[in-house]
């Protein structure tokens, strides 16, 4: 079984979400707005790159149309098919706590 930690999780599931825009200052903005979670660019970056040293992520250099950037090339992420698996993985069993643990939960109110 694949043991991911709850932020490469959160990492992992943001890239898919950015399906079409799958960039770094996308995925930090949807852990901010979308799990309440603030990351340092470092922090996410470290994330990044340890995801990729496990081969569950990949990138490619891609040139930048965002002014801002002043040329610079971004990072354009995709799940590996490992990746992928990963996430199915961490889901499942997730899924079968929370079956568990929800009628629980509801009855403590």
């Amino acid at each position: 079984m694949t043991k991911l930690g709850q932020l490469e999780f959160l990492v992992l599931l943001s890239v898919l979400r950015q399906h079409e825009e799958p960039y770094a200052n996308r995925v930090r903005q949807d852990l901010e707005e979308n799990a309440g979670r603030t990351i340092t660019r470092g922090a996410l970056y470290r994330t990044l790159d340890r995801l990729t040293e496990k081969g569950y992520l990949a990138w490619e250099m891609e040139a930048s149309q965002v002014p801002e950037r002043g040329g610079h090339p971004m990072r354009r992420l995709f799940l590996t098919e490992n990746g992928i698996e990963a996430v199915r993985d961490t889901r499942d069993v997730l899924d079968v706590f929370l079956k568990g643990a929800t009628p629980v939960l509801d009855d403590l109110g």
